[in-house]
């Protein structure tokens, strides 16, 4: 089962919109989850070097503490896949919508 998600279409006429699924194809789907993968990866190089400095300059360089403070920037700035997914699935309905 792929990934899907809803979005609100607006219903003229009416105060309530009626609610479109789009679906994520295979091909879709693998694309996003390659470019967040890549993304990612990036990602948690730059908080590697990034935790090395902030150790260094907090006289806590050691390898435990270097891993969890990259760790910890990489939470707080990575974008999941899920996120991407949805993302992927909005573009999809914009282009579709009128």
């Amino acid at each position: 089962m792929g990934f899907s998600k809803t979005f609100p279409k607006a219903v003229p006429g009416s105060n309530h919109p009626s609610w479109e699924e789009v679906c994520l194809s295979d091909e879709e789907e693998k694309a996003v989850e390659s470019f967040c993968k890549q993304a990612n990866f990036q990602l948690m190089d730059e908080c590697i070097k990034e935790a090395k400095i902030l150790a260094i300059k907090n006289g806590v360089n050691d390898d435990h503490n270097v891993a969890l403070l990259a760790a910890s920037l990489f939470d707080k700035r990575a974008s999941h896949v899920v996120f991407w997914k949805e993302l992927a699935a909005k573009e999809k309905f914009d282009k579709k919508s009128p």
